[in-house]
């Protein structure tokens, strides 16, 4: 049985019986004009929408749809090849844009891309993009204060850590903290795209470049134009890619397949990998040259065992989206079984705990989670620490060089003290010269 309902903005009856064909179990309604369908979506809450038109009929309303939270993803389809039309549209909110005439398979592929890989949301009601990234601990707290003063800027910036640590959600509150937030934000999962198809996803290719080629489509790099681009699982690009992406960002161009003159383009890249890319190096999997390119600013998102505290506000949240979604009569956490979550080691991570507080919102039948309403993968899981002991901070969790956790030590010493020298010097456990030189030395006021 498929779950899918989809939303269809067109008057199109040879689209609406192709996308009959590419997913004949999915429901299917249709609306004439692209604001009925816009008032429509609030009724039948469909899974993906799929519009028909150009970027002077359909952009306006994309930004408007995006304005809503849990917008689902939007498929374009165009009537005519038009890079300015594809830029505009993924700007608005657009997953993907398609332009006729459209091969059944090339649907098929789009709608399996946009649906398991849903583009970033675009927008946020929050003044704060950062407010959505929950934590309470110290190290994330910092992380998210590092991240929003490189995002004022327009560096490279690699993200690192494990699976489920919430790189994604970094890439999209640094994005919309930019200069560049205006501008789209298209996402690419390296991982997710077979090899041979990596290239053209990332630079385009004209008609006629290869066989199947029967007419020409903006890649990444150019839907991401005057936005950012988010190359997530970076440290599985193929060898080829990776010098043609270093490359892009030594030059700031790009060579679509089979288009015989170099594009310039304006975008930003922000980098993601849950590999250890000096690991990859030593093994010749990954280029140094390129790692120094992308590793211009380095976040390190800690994963979940080191910033235990992290645990109850994001349950907590997770629990109110279910309330405000479909209803849960859970309401809170009893601290014993607090205890036992904090004791696990989360290989998983914020993405595990999702999923464990979905298991309860189905299993748990109290207003509280008392320790025997969690599953058993939690309670008899190997931990390295142990209930009676803190967790021990690990500065290397920060992802900062010495030179900037030293930086911020003098900063956090002197706002604590109003600038007061003796003071600073006190709680730093140093002389006033040696504060003095190494002030001078970061140049701080």
């Amino acid at each position: 049985m498929n779950p899918h309902t989809f939303l269809l903005l067109s008057q199109d009856d040879d689209l609406r019986q192709l996308l009959h064909a590419a997913s004949p179990h999915a429901k299917i309604i249709e609306a004439s004009t692209v604001s009925e369908g816009l008032r429509l979506r609030s009724e039948v809450s469909p899974t993906l929408i799929i519009g028909e038109g150009n970027s002077h009929t359909l952009a306006p309303r994309l930004a408007h749809a995006h304005q809503t939270p849990e917008s689902p993803p939007i498929l374009v389809i165009g009537n005519r090849h038009s890079l300015k039309d594809a830029v505009e549209l993924m700007r608005a909110g657009a997953a993907d844009y398609l332009t006729k005439p459209i091969l059944l398979n090339d649907l098929q592929t789009a709608m399996a891309r946009v649906l398991s890989h849903p583009s970033l949301p675009a927008s946020s009601s929050s003044l704060d993009p950062f407010a959505s990234i929950i934590s309470a601990s110290p190290q994330m707290n910092l992380i998210k204060q590092l991240a929003k003063e490189v995002a004022s800027t327009d560096a490279t910036v690699l993200i690192t850590g494990e699976s489920g640590t919430g790189k994604e959600l970094f890439a999209d509150a640094i994005h919309r903290s930019s200069p560049r937030a205006t501008g789209p934000l298209v996402a690419l999962n390296c991982a997710g795209i077979p090899e041979n198809l990596l290239e053209s996803e990332l630079f385009g290719y004209e008609s006629g470049a290869f066989t199947d080629a029967k007419r020409a489509k903006p890649g990444r790099f150019q839907l991401a134009e005057g936005g950012t681009l988010f190359l997530d699982e970076i440290g599985e690009m193929s060898s080829t890619a990776q010098a043609k992406l270093l490359r892009v960002l030594e030059n700031h161009t790009i060579d679509p397949l089979g288009d015989t003159r170099s594009h310039t383009i304006n975008i930003r890249i922000i980098a993601a990998t849950n590999e250890d890319l000096l690991a990859q190096i030593k093994a010749g999997r990954f280029r140094l040259d390129l790692y120094y390119r992308l590793n211009v600013y380095q976040l390190r998102i800690p994963p979940l065992r080191e910033r235990l505290d992290d645990i109850e506000p994001i349950l907590l949240i997770f629990l109110e989206r279910v309330r405000k979604e479909r209803g849960c009569r859970i309401k809170t956490i009893a601290p014993s079984a607090l205890a036992v979550l904090q004791n696990h080691d989360w290989p998983g991570n914020v993405r595990e705990l999702h999923n464990v507080v979905e298991w309860l919102t189905i299993t748990c039948k109290d207003d509280v989670i008392q320790p025997h309403h969690l599953p058993t993968s939690v309670k008899t899981s190997p931990s390295t620490h142990h209930l009676d002991t803190e967790p021990k901070l690990s500065l290397l969790a920060f992802g900062l060089s010495f030179q900037e956790m030293e930086k911020k030590m003098l900063e956090e010493a002197l706002q604590k003290a109003s600038g007061n020298i003796s003071e600073a010097s006190r709680l730093l456990r140093m002389t006033r010269n040696t504060l003095r030189y190494r002030m001078a030395k970061y140049h701080i006021q």
